[in-house]
């Protein structure tokens, strides 16, 4: 199954928000939708799911249009979306009936998700009885309750301790593993790295960078190394490539434990380590640099601005 978006626009009150958005993600492969507030994630999200209808463009789904109310599809937004006041299994059985379950199939499947998610001692409880992290996980289990086939998580982290972020990562492992399709929207770009094989990054209502993580690691990776010293302190070593091997390299980002160094052109790593060899340093880390995830958002809404 391989969903695409094509060429997607967008205007509120005569003022376009997006600019002609392109995605794709396949089934058991997660899309890691990045961007700054405001930049029209969630505009993107909301015409996916038929809530916006955008000005131009398609969505195929597997080459086809895509009508979101033919396909089970959750979604689990940033906003809290269920009922406070009304009975936590109550609204997760109103919920997948609304998705066509029958009552007896979606009860069942309630308790399977409300126990998967450590919460099934709450299923008689009003939502806003809960804790704040107990009713994301309510949240993500009413996502799930009608067993999607895709499913679009937005900050699905957001409220959760360190034991009930593990709990959700689990599941969304078992959601990539079971062949779903994913996209999974959020600020912290660790999760993202965890369990993201593709990111599209939006930038003022368009896509800035996208493909496979792994390829734009390497790319923004290359003629990049790493330095660390036994001898002296990162400030010393930066102040000696400056001084000394500055026709070899340049300090490119200094972070809490090395130094990142960009290697001038037409100079490869084996003539940088030669220079160290012949120096007194005592080189205790040399070797290829893999940005995070962060450093190569940071690096490119940051150029686009």
């Amino acid at each position: 199954m391989k969903l695409e978006v094509k060429g997607i626009r967008k205007s509120f009150g005569g003022k376009e928000v997006l600019h002609g958005i392109d995605l794709h993600v396949e089934n058991g492969r997660a899309l890691g939708l990045l961007g700054r507030n405001g930049a029209g994630k969630t505009t993107t999200i909301r015409i996916l799911m038929d809530v916006f209808h955008a000005d131009s463009g398609e969505i195929l789904l597997d080459g086809r249009k895509f009508v979101p109310a033919k396909h089970r599809i959750g979604y689990l937004p940033e906003e809290r979306g269920l009922y406070p006041k009304r009975k936590v299994i109550d609204q997760m059985v109103y919920l997948a009936c609304l998705r066509g379950m029958g009552a007896i199939e979606a009860r069942e499947s309630a308790r399977k998700w409300l126990a998967r998610l450590e919460v099934a001692e709450y299923e008689t409880r009003k939502l806003e009885t809960l804790s704040k992290g107990n009713q994301q996980k309510v949240q993500l289990a009413a996502t799930l309750v009608s067993n999607p086939e895709i499913v679009i998580l937005d900050e699905p982290f957001s409220g959760l301790d360190p034991v009930n972020s593990q709990i959700l990562k689990e599941v969304v492992n078992e959601l990539i593993a079971e062949d779903r399709l994913v996209i999974f929207s959020s600020h912290q770009m660790s999760y993202v790295e965890e369990f993201c094989d593709e990111i599209a990054i939006i930038n003022q209502g368009e896509v800035v960078l996208d493909g496979r993580l792994k390829e734009i690691k390497k790319e923004y990776g290359s003629n990049r190394l790493v330095l660390a010293a036994e001898n002296c302190s990162l400030e010393e070593l930066a102040d000696r490539v400056k001084r000394e091997w500055a026709e070899l390299a340049v300090v490119a980002d200094r972070k809490r434990e090395f130094l990142i160094l960009e290697l001038i052109e037409g100079v490869d790593r084996r003539m940088l380590m030669a220079a160290l060899a012949g120096s007194d340093v005592e080189v205790e880390r040399f070797g290829s640099y893999e940005p995070s995830l962060n450093d190569i958002f940071v690096k490119k809404v940051g150029e686009e601005e």
